[in-house]
């Protein structure tokens, strides 16, 4: 498969302005979940799991009780390509 190409500023940008509560922390699309118990927590980390395997990419994440933190980055392509986008709209999905 080939190395996703990574977005330029502006497109990144306009990803942004689509995905609520997402920001640019670090040349990393980063946003922080908090759920209702850790229950909840776990159970959007492992539905996001399966996509992760799907894309074959696999973000950079961690959970402290209630509250999953990720940060996206395509390190093979040194920078934000389309599969971070991808994989932060659908946790976005998730958390609704």
């Amino acid at each position: 498969m080939a190395t996703p190409q990574r977005l330029t500023d502006t497109e990144i940008q306009t990803a942004l302005g689509e995905l609520s509560g997402w920001s640019l922390q670090g040349n990393k699309l980063h946003r922080q979940f908090k759920f209702a118990n850790f229950n909840q927590a776990f159970g959007f980390m492992t539905r996001l799991a399966l996509v992760a395997e799907t894309l074959n990419h696999h973000p950079e994440w961690s959970n402290v009780y209630n509250r999953v933190t990720i940060d996206l980055i395509t390190h093979d392509a040194g920078g934000i390509t389309e599969l971070d986008v991808k994989f932060a709209t659908k946790a976005n999905s998730f958390a609704d």
